[in-house]
């Protein structure tokens, strides 16, 4: 059978190969992981079918071929790290980049059909599953890194020409976000209180955790600089600040099928905006008080 195909289209059936006997074990994984009975069932039928279809194209190479295990163990970190809806939506878009990859060959490679129907399957099944906890949160988590990087970003620009100390600068940064973050959850957990709604707590406790961990990220350029290095701390601080939007956005629009770039700019605007205006309001505070430090 593997003499009735064109050399080019066998070196293409043996990625096809690898990448879905890649897929079989990363969907394997997810289904050893998950504990709602359905989705380990849908997770554990997608793992067949992707292996089944390895199955498929090796009667056609003529070869065995070894998953790609860098694939597996990055996907398995990511699920750890980001929780599985993460992973499988970006999973989603592979196999729509299969699926049309797989419809060019149908007139050389007789069964790719079925592949092709089986792999448009798995996506209304895999949107149909997604129910992860952390997502019905998402809200709350905003509330609180948003929060965060616009108020305490502001703050720590403004204090670093006002002290011009990194430490006196992180002391100060600590103080307001431990402060804030206390604040932050108790208010949150009060409006939904107020709403009636039964995760009260739960979702403060997300609100305050986004807004601690952003604390943490971005006091810890002063506490790492020496005291006179405060440019380069702040400088630094702006460039976290960057790559928390980054990441974040990035996450929310692959899990919530949401747009990158207009959350990102919208968010970062915001952040560097009230950053400008606050480093601005510390020199002046400091120039016509004749604050010196």
């Amino acid at each position: 059978m593997s003499e009735q195909i064109s050399e080019q289209t066998r070196t293409l059936l043996r990625r096809y190969q690898r990448t879905e006997l890649t897929d079989h074990i990363v969907y394997s994984k997810m289904a050893a992981r998950e504990k709602d009975p359905e989705n380990k069932k849908i997770l554990q039928r997608i793992a067949l079918d992707e292996k089944e279809h390895a199955r498929v194209f090796q009667r056609y190479t003529g070869v065995q071929v070894k998953p790609n295990w860098l694939h597996i163990l990055w996907y398995t970190f990511l699920g750890y790290l980001m929780g599985y809806t993460f992973v499988i939506k970006l999973m989603e878009k592979g196999e729509y980049k299969a699926g049309d990859a797989y419809d060019k060959l149908a007139g050389e490679v007789p069964g790719i059909d079925t592949i092709i129907r089986q792999e448009q399957g798995h996506e209304d099944k895999l949107a149909a599953m997604l129910d992860e906890e952390r997502l019905k949160y998402v809200g709350d988590m905003v509330l609180g890194l948003n929060d965060a990087l616009v108020e305490l970003t502001g703050t720590i620009a403004g204090l670093t020409f006002a002290l011009a100390n990194t430490r006196l600068i992180a002391l100060s940064g600590i103080i307001t976000g431990v402060s804030a973050t206390l604040s932050m959850a108790a208010s949150n957990f009060l409006a939904k209180r107020a709403e009636e709604n039964p995760n009260a707590l739960k979702s403060s406790l997300y609100t305050g955790v986004a807004y601690l961990i952003t604390v943490v990220f971005l006091v810890l350029p002063y506490l790492l600089f020496p005291n006179h290095l405060y440019w380069a701390a702040l400088i630094t601080m702006l460039a976290v600040v960057i790559l928390i939007i980054l990441f974040f956005n990035y996450y929310i629009a692959v899990a919530k099928d949401e747009n990158f770039g207009r959350r990102f700019g919208e968010m970062l605007g915001i952040s560097l905006g009230v950053a400008v205006v606050s480093f601005v309001i510390g020199l002046l505070v400091k120039h016509f008080l004749g604050i010196d430090i």
